[in-house]
């Protein structure tokens, strides 16, 4: 059994997500953020770094924080949601990678001064917001011609496209990159998805193009 720690955010989704596409049991632990659970004692000892996700995988007495690193535990426990073989499975690490340097803390910053500080800072919002849409510009090149980033779905799609579903408060049009809008539609139909989003629960849906 898997304890997830996490709170609802794109990097807490890669992981409930992940965990509902592999059919892991899981016990949920709210953290909200926005209470400042994430400094509380408890959490540190897991997180020392005070972020989410998290989790401690109790058969093992494993804990691990960053989302990357527990997306590739998660595929290297159940041998799932990463290519066989080894080329295809350094190209999926690849754009993982590439997701957790760039998509995810640049989009971050996007939407932290276009959603959130608006006005406030306009050199911020244009070099986040040009960079936002760099990189959709970088995936939807990566998709054209493939139904998901590396080879059939992977850890790679479930750590990008979280991020990919908040496009709006970054400040771009997804219908620009039709690629990675239809890449996002194809995964948002996912039953794993659809149940890992909304994780805390609190009625959060699917954002559609």
């Amino acid at each position: 059994m898997i304890d997830l720690y996490t709170w609802s955010t794109p990097n807490g989704r890669k992981v409930s997500i992940a965990l509902e596409e592999l059919g892991l049991p899981y016990t949920l632990h709210e953290i909200n953020i926005m209470e400042d659970d994430q400094f509380k004692p408890d959490f540190l000892k897991i997180s020392p770094n005070n972020k989410i996700p998290a989790i401690v995988d109790n058969d093992t007495g494993l804990s691990l924080m960053e989302s990357g690193a527990i997306l590739l535990y998660l595929a290297k426990k159940t041998g799932k949601l990463m290519p066989a073989d080894d080329a295809g499975y350094w190209h999926a690490v690849e754009w993982l990678m590439w997701q957790m340097g760039g998509f995810g803390p640049m989009l971050g910053q996007a939407h932290h001064f276009l959603q959130f500080n608006k006005g406030k800072a306009p050199y911020a919002e244009e070099r986040y917001g040009n960079e936002a849409n760099r990189l959709y510009g970088v995936l939807d090149k990566q998709l054209e011609g493939r139904d998901f980033i590396v080879g059939d779905y992977s850890m790679a799609d479930i750590a990008t496209w979280p991020w990919a579903s908040r496009w709006e408060w970054q400040g771009v049009d997804i219908a620009d990159y039709p690629n990675v809008k239809d890449w996002y539609v194809r995964v948002a139909g996912r039953p794993g998805v659809q149940k890992g989003y909304d994780v805390p629960a609190r009625g959060n849906a699917i954002p559609m193009p």
